[in-house]
């Protein structure tokens, strides 16, 4: 007899006293270190990161679960000004999470000063009733000059906000901003089961693995024109073969995936698996192939399509 279904549902347990959860947003201008941020409060890569700016492109859930808390991060498309249909709804979603989640934390790059692209968000945020944390990150590259660009910051701030000083990359007082995350929290369950530490599917981050090959090998040639779709994920006993669509705009963007010889899209293949088989802890066997999709940026059904679709 079959084992009914409930039985393979996850066990969510019970709270102890005075725990708190909630969702909070991440967001900030483009390459501020949102994604790195994430993955190292959650213990575990499951956002991409890349030297290119606006590398996050769907609102992401990452899952941080301690003894006292349950924190969802949501980590946003950089706010900044579209160019393309695919540039307008990543501002749109990153703009609706500020008033759905219950804390926002506002990551600058403090290792330069603030400029017009903060003052903007923070003129979003003033029309917002969510408790707001100023996250000043990259403190680890403000040399001598950290007074001086903390006050810049500083004078952006708004009356309310607390500001928390922090290296994503190092780690360095990311202790002290979970603990005024979780102040600005309210008591309640567990939202997911506490080993849990993304809400999205894996055919969802293997294709994010992907993307962030091509963005780190390809660099400025390929810098956002791309977009990748996991076709056919079959897994075995001792292997998981995965087929998945690189698709770009132009015929000379696909020459520059490929490379000569194949050379590039070899690379890609070789980095990316790597990456999955720490995810699927397992053999993997990866098969790419590119694909010309002209202007799908520019297009509502294609943006669905590839996954991007306008949060309401």
């Amino acid at each position: 007899m079959a084992e009914p279904i409930a039985s393979f549902v996850p066990i969510i347990p019970p709270t102890p006293p005075e725990f708190k959860s909630g969702f909070v947003a991440i967001i900030g201008r483009p390459n501020v270190g949102k994604s790195t941020l994430m993955n190292e409060l959650i213990g575990q890569k499951v956002a991409i990161t890349s030297p290119v700016a606006q590398t996050t492109r769907n609102r992401l859930r990452g899952i941080l679960t301690t003894p006292q808390a349950q924190i969802i991060f949501v980590d946003t498309p950089g706010i900044h000004k579209p160019h393309h249909e695919l540039g307008k709804v990543l501002v749109h979603n990153a703009v609706s999470a500020i008033n759905n989640v219950d804390v926002v934390l506002f990551v600058v790059d403090s290792s330069s000063p603030a400029g017009g692209g903060d003052r903007y968000i923070v003129d979003l945020l003033k029309k917002s009733k969510t408790p707001v944390i100023l996250g000043l990150n990259k403190t680890d590259l403000q040399g001598q000059r950290r007074d001086q660009l903390t006050e810049t910051y500083e004078q952006i701030c708004q009356d309310n906000w607390e500001i928390a000083n922090f290296s994503a990359l190092t780690g360095k007082g990311l202790d002290e901003l979970q603990g005024k995350l979780i102040s600005k929290l309210e008591q309640g369950p567990y939202y997911y089961p506490p080993d849990l530490v993304t809400d999205q599917p894996e055919r969802f981050i293997i294709g994010e693995l992907i993307r962030e090959q091509i963005l780190l090998l390809t660099r400025e040639e390929i810098p956002h024109s791309v977009a990748v779709t996991v076709e056919k994920i079959e897994e075995g006993e001792r292997l998981t073969k995965i087929l998945a669509a690189i698709n770009v705009e132009r015929k000379s963007q696909k020459g520059i995936v490929i490379g000569q010889k194949g050379q590039m899209l070899k690379q890609i293949g070789t980095a990316s698996r790597q990456q999955m088989q720490k995810l699927l802890s397992g053999k993997v066997y990866l098969e790419l192939f590119v694909k010309v999709e002209p202007k799908w940026r520019q297009s509502r059904l294609r943006l669905a399509e590839f996954g991007y679709r306008v949060d309401k």
